[in-house]
């Protein structure tokens, strides 16, 4: 056995087989990347010149150590709350808009479709809410909570709503290629046996898609999170316009301590969502 394995190890090949078009591929690639590269201004070496490396060691040192007075950290905590709190109920409202839009947009649950062609008003139907969430997820939550500090003034109830419209366009694609990408032949069974949509939905397709529903919407919720902290910098409240403030008054410890419970706010998120991964699977 031992002298098989040692001519298994001589007579192979000492030479890749595809090195030539390995090589090939990353040259196409570094040739396309040239030109952004280019049109971006991105120069690398900058961060280590005498200038830069001296305002580096300014900010980190005015970050150290953190800000741990107790009135600091209540309120700390109490934006950090806010945060979560908006990022929960932007999520939440998002549902209000992606699983209508989803049952009513996706194939599968298609009464019409069983005959091979949808109707064309279920068709036409189909595509003005395929097109509606296109414009919803296009559109960056930042943009959203632009406008809506300016129509509601500020504070949360911009980030919430800026959330809820990026994100339903978001949920509901996913949803819906989740959703089509999956066996079909209970919810077609069902269909044909006089099943309603929603009922269909219900008996036939989220049991067998709830697991990868679940932990994308996780995902989002986690996504949701650090789009509240970044909406907080246009005036929606939040641990982002507390961190916004303290950035522009150069209060460095108070900065640190900020990113940490941030951080600290995006490992709960992925915890529960492992967490729930596990319960499901």
């Amino acid at each position: 056995m031992i002298v098989g394995v040692i001519r298994e190890i001589r007579d192979r090949p000492k030479r890749d087989p595809a090195w030539l078009a390995r090589v090939f591929w990353i040259g196409v690639g570094l040739v396309l990347l040239w030109p952004l590269l280019v049109a971006t201004e991105f120069r690398p070496l900058a961060l280590f010149d005498a200038q830069s490396r001296e305002s580096t060691r300014r900010f980190l040192s005015a970050m150290l150590p953190p800000a741990t007075n107790g009135e600091f950290l209540w309120l700390v905590l109490r934006e950090a709350w806010r945060t979560v709190a908006i990022a929960t109920a932007g999520i939440a409202l998002a549902l209000l808009v992606a699983i209508p839009a989803t049952l009513l947009s996706v194939r599968v649950l298609s009464v019409s479709a069983l005959s091979g062609r949808m109707a064309p008003a279920a068709f036409a139907c189909r595509q003005l809410i395929r097109w509606a969430l296109i414009l919803l997820r296009s559109i960056p939550e930042l943009i959203w909570a632009l406008v809506f500090v300016r129509v509601v003034g500020l504070g949360p109830t911009s980030g919430v709503l800026a959330i809820a419209l990026t994100y339903g366009g978001m949920l509901g694609k996913v949803y819906g290629e989740i959703l089509e990408s999956g066996d079909s032949h209970v919810a077609l069974t069902l269909l044909r046996n006089g099943s309603g949509r929603l009922q269909t939905f219900l008996y036939g397709v989220l049991p067998q898609n709830a697991a990868e529903l679940t932990s994308y919407t996780v995902y989002r919720w986690e996504c949701a999170i650090r789009s509240s902290v970044v909406l907080g910098f246009v005036g929606a409240g939040g641990l982002g316009q507390q961190l916004d403030s303290s950035m522009k008054m150069f209060a460095g410890a108070e900065v640190c301590t900020m990113l940490l419970v941030f951080v600290a706010l995006v490992g709960f998120a992925d915890y529960v969502s492992s967490w729930l991964r596990r319960q499901l699977g």
